[in-house]
């Protein structure tokens, strides 16, 4: 079994192919639903964010795997499998490994070095456990990739300007306004996106604020985190979208729906009673919020992904990503280390059982030829025929366990099975008994991350 990487992001595709391939978090559950069908497929996790959609899958084939994801994703997308293919990139093994570690780290962000994609992996491990998805190998992975992006965020200065693409928008928001002091705003949204929205704006000094959301309850919670800070707020559902932009200096648009919210007939509207007041636009929606052709209108500035990704804020210091790489580098090899240790460790294992089943077949042998034998006597022979069994073993069992951190670990375990005569059949029975975790452990295993 190996994992198999198909990922479509902000570097492989222009933001229309990003939207058709992005995931409602309702679709999320019936992606995964469908990609466990899959034959090939034994466990499964996908990362959904305003700018990546990857599907990690634990495969038995590559090709077989690889045909099955494309397909699934083509179909979600309506994208034709070869245009899916031209915005796509794959990767395999160590090589999907050493992507999604570099993916927690914040390194192939828009703004490289951002932390929201910390909680977004951690997301998509838990729906992957919660929808029966996450095994053994997705488990390891995705707790490891986690403990890389808190080891990077820790270790080096990468984020130390706290960095996001809300932070990046609202610069340039601040830039084109001169100053956000004193201005008002508008939130369409109520999520994560929308609540660090939130957090950034009050320390810019804004004093007004709308949130506008189709769930009225998650609005007025997010408005009541803004007076909390000292800013004015008020809450609505979306029949307060024009109004909300109407008296907006900034709006930051966040929802995650398919399809526009913000249409050019609601921008007509409120522009109109604007009074050639500047507004800031801010669409960090993936599908885009905001309909295209209103960054046409007078006194409109629109600032989408595109824009943002071109942004020079967007870039980390060139030391800080440096030492970024040399941690994923030392992480990936831990990874791939452990994950060599734990293929032979089930040899190792089966290498003992068969040393103690033959030692018990020779004391029985020889009680069978001695019976009169004292049982002094026959515990004592019994004791040195294990010590010297012992003996023997502990040289080769310790150096094949060294060995095998090394890219070759894997040819030592197969020599030890073919030099000592065990089934195949045996050690996959080891490895089995091994590797069984519980659901509920998984689960523990993703909150326990939440206290890290």
């Amino acid at each position: 079994m190996s994992i198999l990487l198909l990922g479509v992001s902000h570097h492989s595709a222009p933001v229309p192919i990003l939207e058709r391939v992005a995931f409602a978090e309702a679709d999320r559950p019936k992606m995964l639903d469908a990609i466990m069908s899959s034959p090939h497929v034994s466990e499964a996790m996908v990362i959904s964010t305003c700018n990546r959609v990857e599907i990690y899958a634990v495969v038995d084939a590559f090709h077989g795997g690889l045909n099955d994801v494309t397909t699934l994703l083509s179909e979600h997308s309506g994208l034709d499998i070869n245009v899916l293919s031209r915005h796509a990139y794959v990767h395999y093994s160590e090589a999907a490994v050493e992507h999604l570690f570099a993916v927690a780290s914040g390194l192939d962000s828009i703004v490289v070095g951002e932390q929201q994609i910390l909680g977004q992996v951690r997301t998509a491990y838990a729906e992957s456990d919660e929808y029966q998805a996450a095994g053994r190998v997705v488990h390891e992975l995705a707790q490891h990739a986690l403990r890389v992006g808190k080891r990077v965020h820790t270790e080096t200065g990468i984020d130390s300007a706290g960095a996001s693409v809300v932070s990046v928008a609202l610069d340039r928001a601040q830039k084109i306004h001169g100053s956000l002091a004193g201005r008002s705003a508008a939130v369409i949204g109520a999520g994560a996106m929308a609540g660090l929205a939130v957090a950034h704006l009050s320390r810019a000094g804004i004093t007004r604020l709308d949130i506008v959301n189709r769930t009225l309850d998650k609005a007025s919670n997010l408005a009541a985190t803004a007076r909390e800070n000292g800013v004015e707020a008020s809450a609505s559902d979306l029949s307060g979208l024009v109004d909300a932009i109407a008296s907006a200096d900034v709006l930051v648009t966040c929802t995650g729906a398919v399809g526009a919210v913000v249409e050019l007939a609601d921008a007509h509207q409120a522009m109109a009673r604007r009074m050639d007041r500047e507004l800031v636009i801010c669409d960090l929606g993936l599908p885009r919020d905001v309909e295209p052709a209103i960054a046409g209108l007078p006194h409109v500035h629109l600032l989408d992904m595109e824009t943002l990704r071109r942004d020079p804020g967007a870039g980390a210091a060139v030391g800080d990503a440096e030492a970024a790489h040399t941690i994923v580098a030392d992480e990936l090899a831990t990874y791939l280390g452990n994950q060599r240790l734990a293929q032979v460790t089930p040899t190792v294992t089966a290498l003992r059982r068969r040393a103690a089943e033959v030692v018990e077949a020779a004391l029985m042998r020889l009680d069978s030829k001695l019976p009169a034998l004292e049982d002094a006597h026959r515990a004592e022979i019994a004791n040195t025929v294990r010590r010297v069994v012992d003996k023997l073993l502990h040289a080769p069992t310790v150096r094949v366990k060294q060995l095998a951190s090394s890219p070759e670990g894997g040819n030592y375990a197969e020599a030890l099975r073919e030099l000592f005569e065990l089934a195949p059949a045996t050690t996959a029975a080891v490895t089995a008994t091994a590797h069984e975790i519980p659901p509920a452990a998984l689960g523990q295993a993703a909150r326990s991350l939440d206290d890290e």
